[in-house]
């Protein structure tokens, strides 16, 4: 339980959720977006060979 207190009560744990967060949001659009390219380029080649 202290360690929760710490996490969410002090400056350094803070921004280690702070970090944390941003990390795993940049993971999520990074995933996004990379899929959304490769469903793009999928759709670009199969009009292509038609």
């Amino acid at each position: 339980m202290r360690l929760m207190q710490e996490l969410f009560s002090t400056d350094v744990g803070l921004l280690s959720i702070a970090g944390i967060a941003f990390m795993l949001g940049m993971g999520v659009f990074y995933l996004r977006y990379f899929l959304g390219h490769m469903a793009q380029d999928e759709q670009r080649e199969a009009a292509a060979r038609r």
